[in-house]
This record gives structure tokens, C-alpha cells and sequence, in this order.
């Protein structure tokens, strides 16, 4: 799967269970403040990310996805092969 595809697939996904628009969802935006998520709707999208990609996102790594590009980032290095 390409950079791209992750993109585009992320930003879809999150824009409609979060419903926000698509063109909020820039690599720069930060993802708490873009989709106004607090601690119980993070989880959600945790665990939507994790389920739509079979990628684990221990409580430890999410201090270090900040912005769109930090998501696009993490489910990119750890997809399944």
C-alpha cells in the first residue's frame, strides 16, 4: 500500500465517522484538534485504525501521532506484510 493510498483512505474514513470535511484534513492539521476528539472519541479512532488496518497502536506510541502525517506515518511502518 503507498503513501498515497494510506492518505486517501485515512482521510475518508476518518472524515466520515468523525464527520468533518476531507479538505480539514491536511498532513499538517493536528488530528485531536481537526476531528475535536477527547479521550473517549480518541479511542474510537484508535480503534477504528487499528481494525481497518490490522495495525496495534500501543497507548505508548499515541503521545507521537500528533498530526495527520504522524497517522499516515505510523499505519504506513506498521502495516502487516
Amino acid at each position: 500500500m503507498t503513501r498515497q493510498d494510506v492518505m486517501e483512505q485515512v482521510n475518508t474514513l476518518l472524515a466520515e465517522e468523525f464527520e468533518v470535511e476531507q479538505s480539514q484534513i491536511t498532513p499538517d492539521a493536528n488530528v485531536k484538534e481537526t476531528l475535536m476528539l477527547d479521550s473517549l472519541s480518541l479511542v474510537d479512532m484508535v480503534a477504528l485504525v487499528q481494525q481497518t488496518y490490522q495495525v496495534t497502536i500501543p497507548v505508548t506510541d499515541l503521545p507521537k501521532i500528533q498530526t495527520f502525517n504522524d497517522l499516515y506515518d505510523y499505519i504506513q511502518q506498521h502495516l502487516p506484510a
